[in-house]
């Protein structure tokens, strides 16, 4: 079984930032896995934000060049730099750990931006 546990949400004034953390444990190899940040705003579906491919990484056009996906293999975790918040950022923000074959999701974290 994996566990995700994500942290660092809140509420924040636009322009602000935020870091976000996924920890992972259980029977998983962290440093084989692949690492996702997907978020969900209130009535649209989940979508994928930032994505780690080994050292590769990939991001929505939305997010590039505010937000940085990263990982740390020795602490099983990875994390979400968010700058420049916007507004349109506000939504629950989730961990997904692809391993195996298999997804596993976190519980989520919610991030709000407003003023």
């Amino acid at each position: 079984q994996v566990r995700l546990v994500e942290s660092g949400g809140g509420l924040v004034q636009p322009g602000g930032s935020l870091r976000l953390s996924c920890a992972a444990s259980g029977t998983i190899i962290f440093s084989m896995a692949n690492m996702d940040w997907y978020r969900q705003a209130p009535g649209k579906e989940r979508e994928l934000v930032a994505a780690t491919r080994g050292s590769n990484t990939n991001y929505q056009d939305s997010v590039k060049g505010r937000f940085t996906i990263s990982r740390d293999n020795s602490k099983n975790t990875v994390y979400l730099q968010m700058n420049s918040l916007k507004p349109e950022d506000t939504a629950v923000y989730y961990c997904n750990a692809e391993f195996l074959g298999d997804n596993y999701w976190g519980q989520g974290t919610q991030v709000t931006v407003s003023s």
